[in-house]
């Protein structure tokens, strides 16, 4: 019952905000105002609001259970994510804002025609739909497993899952369908703040059970001996500190810079100049974030021994097991609650948002249209999407699998590598591709990229790991260029 109010209550506050936001946004157009909140979004806010989407309910669960078998060597990721947010900062948006783009992929129409614009923005589109499908589907099975479970008193039936699911996307629905963009750097911001107080509360209250103090974080964090950062002994291994540094700079350009969901809020900024400072306010807070999590990994871990709790087989069950266990009484179990619905909420509407703009933009072409047309056409994809994502998440529970599920994730992560591989053919070559063939190209990388993979483990038990992705945007490179029309002197 508690979890539930807490519940209704969150929902009331988004709702609020979506109301408050679009009075807001009043003035201007209402497909600048859903798309890119009218181009007059503070980008202090938006920097905020960005890194609770980038989090996302799997770094919220996943990243503290990680701590157990990868200790810190995240942090070799988040090293190169800060190159590729330079490299995006400098490099893509002031291409976006010179163009004036409301969607990324209208680059690629203009460079290549309009198979390469409809690629890019198909590539994304299922990208984009499985990624926040899993994520939500993750965050589903949380929620029913630790709150509708205790309720029903067993194994929740399945059409209570099926309601939990459509109620998470019937309420994102209902608090973007206004304003969309307009909105959602809003209720981003206000849900980033949620989630790292979740975790700082945490924090603070395993220091007080073990009777520390924050002065003592330091120490106590390091006593736990699971701090290692740098992986240097073995570059066969996935995570070596080269492959993670260079994974994590092509993931950052693929899945931010050239993803319409996180470039989307970029270009609610008034002006390039302040796109730019938001991108390097939100390096630094990103940074600082991905720091907490680890730390509270490390001490959830001590905890979790301290306490002789049962240890979870499935890491990711580590932080509810321990804010819902009681040990560190009932308040942190309210903030969990709290830092866990922000987490799903903060990667699905913006997620939602962007299939959305991407579908009116790139495939349809509303711009095309009359305003009120156009209009009418946009809210009917909103809701469509909505849909789509609950079927997709309904259809993940019906696999009942969760590894299936996650390589499902994997598979759409692998699609961003053709994006990488157009793009860069775009701006640093004069290839031209010819169109027709163009299309099967970036379908044939990510299959060949995932055999490579195959064949180097076998062979020599050598593992791309995450750099598998620039992998995937060289040999789409490599096959543009195969295709082009030789140039003509």
């Amino acid at each position: 019952m508690t979890a539930l109010l807490i519940t209704l209550a969150y929902v009331a506050v988004l709702l609020g905000v979506s109301r408050w936001s679009s009075r807001r946004a009043a003035g201007a157009d209402s497909e600048s105002r859903f798309f890119v909140a009218g181009q007059q979004a503070p980008w202090f806010v938006v920097a905020f609001g960005m890194v609770g989407a980038s989090l996302s309910g799997v770094t919220f669960l996943s990243i503290p259970g990680w701590v157990r078998d990868q200790e810190w060597t995240y942090m070799q990721m988040v090293f190169g994510y800060c190159i590729g947010y330079l490299i995006v900062a400098t490099v893509l948006l002031p291409l976006y804002y010179k163009l004036k783009l409301t969607s990324i992929y209208g680059y690629l129409g203009e460079r290549f025609g309009r198979s390469a614009h409809k690629t890019g923005a198909a590539f994304f589109l299922l990208s984009r739909v499985i990624g926040a499908s899993f994520r939500l589907f993750l965050v589903a099975l949380v929620i029913d497993v630790l709150i509708l479970e205790p309720v029903y008193g067993g194994a929740t039936p399945w059409t209570w899952f099926g309601l939990t699911t459509a109620g998470i996307l019937a309420v994102i629905y209902l608090y973007t369908r206004r304003s969309g963009m307009a909105t959602v750097i809003w209720t981003d911001t206000l849900q980033t703040a949620c989630m790292l107080l979740a975790v700082i509360l945490t924090v603070g209250g395993i220091l007080a059970a073990g009777g520390h103090s924050w002065l003592d974080l330091p120490e106590v964090v390091a006593s736990t001996d699971l701090t290692k950062v740098w992986v240097t002994d073995d570059w066969k291994l996935g995570n070596h500190w080269a492959k993670h540094i260079l994974a994590g700079m092509f993931v950052t350009i693929a899945m931010t810079g050239l993803d319409q969901d996180m470039m989307q809020k970029n270009l609610a900024c008034r002006n390039l100049r302040e796109a730019q400072w938001n991108m390097g306010t939100f390096t630094v807070i990103l940074v600082g974030a991905n720091l907490l999590f680890l730390t509270m990994g490390s001490l959830l871990w001590m905890h979790a021994e301290r306490i002789g709790m049962a240890l979870p087989e499935a890491t990711d069950r580590l932080y509810p097991l321990v804010a819902m266990g009681g040990s560190l009484g009932p308040w942190l179990g309210v903030a969990f609650v709290v830092g866990l619905l922000a987490s799903a909420f903060s990667s699905a509407d913006s997620a939602l948002t962007a299939l959305t703009t991407s579908t009116c933009v790139d495939v349809i072409d509303t711009a095309a249209m009359d305003h009120e047309r156009a209009t009418q056409t946009r809210q009917r994809v909103h809701l469509g999407m909505t849909v789509v994502l609950c079927l997709v998440i309904l259809a993940f529970r019906a696999v009942n699998d969760t590894s299936v599920v996650a390589a499902l994730f994997t598979v759409a992560n692998y699609t961003y590598g053709p994006l990488l591989g157009l793009f860069a053919v775009g701006m640093f070559t004069t290839w031209t591709p010819r169109a027709a063939a163009l299309p099967w190209v970036c379908v044939a990388a990510p299959v060949l990229g995932y055999g490579l993979e195959q064949v180097a483990m076998e062979m020599v038990g050598f593992s791309f790991g995450f750099a598998l992705l620039p992998v995937n945007g060289l040999l789409t490179a490599l096959g543009l260029g195969a295709i082009s029309r030789p140039q003509r002197g």
